[in-house]
């Protein structure tokens, strides 16, 4: 087993258990909005993030090169709320949970403070996948290195002559997502990862919220293309849905082994370069780096870079012996959990997700190209047979996703409410 290999299992599988209890963690990002359709008023949301520790009983867990509060923290629940990238961006980060219910009572009190708060002020915040004043805001990240290095990174894309790039390397700044993620075991990862990368064609067609404005895209899900047609996607292993199943653990991490490597630490202080990927990192004698001030300097591959290495792909195995799923954009707010709900009632019922996946006519009529699938089937006009056979496979992942929360017996079949009904069950 090559280093690398060793490297990523030792980060990856460190924290998965033999049989984990069901825990949900969610991340919600959402757009902070000026309703005047101006840009957003940074002043307002930096008062905003000023504000809400006194009013929710928060700390304050980091703050940014201004020392204005950027991470905040409830220490009983360990929900944090944070900017994500940018000011004009807001994250609730979730302490984990048993049931879907706990996060939402939690999410409706936060809400109501925020946007209560925000009112004074004409701001808000919108249930969507890309910010509506994405063109008029400055797109600027946090003053704080991640962000800052995000950001920077990013910005390479100006510099690679490889056309295929968009040109809004500050996407960053502007998209937001809905994310899940839920407790798998050794003997379960793969078959989750491999089940839920069928499923993208109708997640796509299901959870569809990032039409962009400022390209001519025919697609309802521009994060798709911000992140697979930028410095992130260099790599293809390295975002979006696998390639290919997985045939076992091994087949697996030599996948994981071509994701990229594009950021290191050297004495406290952050750098990135081209992307290298992971299997070539240790045997590439120097690195041609930047500092956040924009300095090149070289440095030298270390073991404990791997410590930071983060891949992009929609069913991420994390190092908290979770599987994050990545490819929801932010919903609308009357739907903020028919997400979740539609991903724990599937992993619930995996056996049986499993068996119908084997043979669904979906497959039989589409084939099982699951990367290009997602991006037919996000399209903004369907062809009447497109539009019957992904409504059909819809239809019975939700059925099967029902079944699953039922057995949950936690009462979390109401959130799928919306999905039903825009499916005509």
């Amino acid at each position: 087993m090559s280093r690398s290999v060793e490297l990523l299992k030792k980060r990856y599988l460190k924290n998965i258990k033999e049989n984990p209890d069901l825990f949900i963690g969610i991340e919600l990002e959402f757009p902070i909005v000026n309703l005047e359709s101006k840009a957003t008023d940074g002043e307002v949301v930096k008062d905003l993030f000023r504000y809400l520790p006194s009013v929710l009983g928060f700390t304050i867990e980091k703050v940014d090169d201004f020392e204005n509060p950027i991470q905040l923290l409830d220490p009983v629940s360990q929900d944090t709320i944070l900017f994500e990238v940018a000011y004009t961006t807001i994250e609730f980060a979730f302490g984990k949970a048993e049931s879907i219910q706990e996060v939402e009572e939690r999410f409706d009190f936060y809400m109501a403070t925020i946007q209560n708060k925000l009112g004074e002020a004409n701001h808000a915040i919108v249930g969507r996948g890309i910010h509506p004043n994405w063109d008029k805001n400055e797109n600027c990240p946090v003053a704080y290195p991640r962000y800052q290095m995000l950001m920077d990174y990013l910005n390479l894309s100006r510099n690679v002559t490889k056309s295929d790039l968009h040109h809004f390397p500050e996407y960053g700044a502007f998209i937001c997502g809905s994310q899940v993620q839920l407790d798998v075991s050794k003997s379960s990862f793969l078959r989750v990862i491999n089940a839920f990368t069928q499923i993208e064609a109708a997640k796509a067609y299901l959870f569809a919220n990032s039409e962009f404005s400022g390209a001519d895209w025919d697609t309802k899900i521009s994060r798709d293309i911000f992140w697979e047609e930028s410095m992130h996607g260099i790599y293809p292993e390295n975002v979006g849905v696998n390639a290919r199943l997985f045939k076992d653990e091994d087949d697996f991490f030599d996948y994981l082994d071509h994701s990229a490597i594009f950021t290191a630490e050297r004495d406290g202080q952050t750098y990135y370069f081209y992307p290298i990927q992971a299997r070539d990192y240790l045997t590439t004698p120097e690195i041609q780096a930047f500092s956040l001030n924009g300095d090149e300097v070289l440095i030298y591959p270390q073991e404990e870079d791997f410590q930071t290495h983060r891949s992009y792909q929609y069913q991420d195995l994390t190092t908290r012996g979770t599987i994050e799923f990545r490819s929801v954009c932010t919903q609308p707010l009357n739907r903020t959990f028919a997400a979740t709900a539609f991903h724990l009632g599937l992993l619930v019922n995996l056996n049986k997700l499993e068996a119908y996946l084997q043979s669904a006519p979906f497959f039989t009529r589409f084939g099982r190209d699951y990367k290009s699938l997602r991006k037919k089937f996000s399209k903004k006009v369907l062809t009447d047979e497109e539009e019957t056979a992904i409504v059909e496979f819809s239809k019975d992942l939700l059925t099967l996703a029902e079944e699953g929360l039922e057995k949950r017996d936690k009462q979390e079949m109401v959130y799928l409410e919306p999905l039903k009904k825009e499916l005509g069950l």
